[in-house]
C-alpha cells in the first residue's frame, strides 16, 4: 500500500475514528475505545472487537451478578461476611491492610463499596465466590446479551499467573506471606515472559464493543432491580480511583460512574459519563494493552480520548 493511498483511508474514516486512531499513537502499546451516545444511538470504535485484559474492570460484571443474587434475595446487603487470613489477596487492598493478618467481618455491602469504590482484590474474590464463581458471571453476561466478555479466574489466580506459577496449592492454603514469596519466585526472564503474555491470555478479557454495550444497558436500567441499580450507580460515581483517566480532562464535576484496571502493561477506565444541558449520556470504554510507557502517560492517552469524545457529542449529540 502506498503512502498516498493510506493518506486517502485515513481522509475517509470518520473524523472522530481519526481523532482517536491519532491519540492512541502516543499509548505506547495497543488502544481499544468503544463509545456510544446512548440515547442517539451514535457510535465510534478503535480495535473494538479486539480483546483486551479486563485486569480490576472485571470487577463491575462481578458486582452486577451479585447484586442480582441480591435482587433475588439470595443474598442480603446487611449480611455478614468473614474473610480469613486465607481469603487476603496480593496488590491493592484496605481489607488486607486494616486487618493485619487476622479475621475480619464486615456486612456484604462494605465488600461492594470497597471492591467498586476502591479496587479491593479481597473483596472481590471473597464477592466472586458469592456470585457463584467465574462461570456464573459469565453467564449473566451471556443472559443480557453480552459475549465478548469473559470472567475466568479470581485475583488470585490472575495474580499468580501473571508472575508466572503454574502450579500454585489449593486456595485453602493462600496467605499473604505465600503471595509475597510466590511474586519472587522464578528468574527475571521467566517473570517477564509470564507478564508478556498476560496481554494475550483470552481468560478475564473484554472486547472494547462488549464493554460499552454492558455500560449502555446498565444506564438504561435493563440489568438490575432500580435499588440495586443505583447503588451500584452511586458507588461507581463516588470512587476515587483513576482520577486521571477518562475524568482527568473533563470539565470539573461531570459525572462519571465508571472502574478502573491496572495491571502490568495493561491501563483501563470504562464508564459512563453524563454530558451537560440535557446532552444524554455517553458509555465508554478504553483499554490499553502491552504498553512499554509509565501509567500516568497511559493515564493521559486515556484522558485525551475520553475528553475528544466528550466534546464530539457534545457537540453533535
Amino acid at each position: 500500500m502506498t503512502t498516498t493511498t493510506s493518506a486517502v483511508r485515513a481522509q475517509q474514516q470518520p473524523p472522530l475514528e481519526r481523532a482517536i486512531k491519532r491519540l492512541a499513537e502516543s499509548s505506547g502499546g495497543i488502544v481499544g475505545v468503544s463509545a456510544i451516545h446512548i440515547e442517539s444511538g451514535r457510535r465510534v470504535s478503535v480495535n473494538g472487537d479486539l480483546r483486551f485484559p479486563m485486569a480490576s474492570v472485571y470487577k463491575l460484571p462481578i458486582a452486577l451478578r451479585l447484586l442480582q443474587r441480591i435482587d433475588r434475595g439470595e443474598l442480603r446487603l446487611d449480611g455478614p461476611i468473614t474473610l480469613s487470613t486465607h481469603d487476603f489477596r496480593p496488590g491493592h487492598s484496605p481489607i488486607a491492610e486494616f486487618a493485619n493478618n487476622k479475621p475480619v467481618t464486615l456486612p456484604l455491602e462494605r465488600l461492594l463499596e470497597l471492591m467498586l469504590g476502591e479496587s479491593d482484590n479481597s473483596a472481590s474474590d471473597k464477592l466472586l465466590a458469592l456470585a457463584g464463581g467465574p462461570a456464573a458471571v459469565t453467564a449473566r453476561m451471556r443472559a443480557l446479551d453480552i459475549t465478548g466478555l469473559d470472567i475466568s479466574r479470581p485475583e488470585g489466580r490472575l495474580a499468580l499467573d501473571f508472575w508466572g506459577v503454574r502450579e500454585p496449592p489449593p486456595e485453602s492454603e493462600w496467605t499473604l506471606a505465600f503471595f509475597e514469596r510466590m511474586s519472587e519466585s522464578g528468574t527475571p526472564a521467566a517473570r517477564e515472559a509470564a507478564a508478556a503474555a498476560f496481554a494475550d491470555d483470552p481468560r478475564d478479557t473484554s472486547t472494547p464493543d462488549a464493554m460499552a454495550q454492558l455500560l449502555v444497558r446498565v444506564e438504561r436500567r435493563e440489568v438490575l432491580e432500580p435499588a440495586s441499580m443505583e447503588r451500584l450507580l452511586q458507588i461507581t460515581t463516588a470512587t476515587q480511583t483513576g482520577p486521571l483517566r477518562l475524568k482527568g480532562l473533563l470539565p470539573a464535576g461531570t459525572p462519571v460512574a465508571h472502574k478502573t484496571g491496572t495491571m502490568g502493561a495493561t491501563t483501563n477506565d470504562v464508564g459512563i459519563i453524563t454530558l451537560p444541558d440535557g446532552a444524554g449520556h455517553v458509555a465508554l470504554a478504553v483499554f490499553v494493552k502491552g504498553s512499554t510507557l509509565d501509567v500516568p502517560s497511559r493515564e493521559r492517552v486515556i484522558a485525551e480520548i475520553a475528553r475528544t469524545i466528550y466534546d464530539y457529542y457534545l457537540l453533535v449529540g
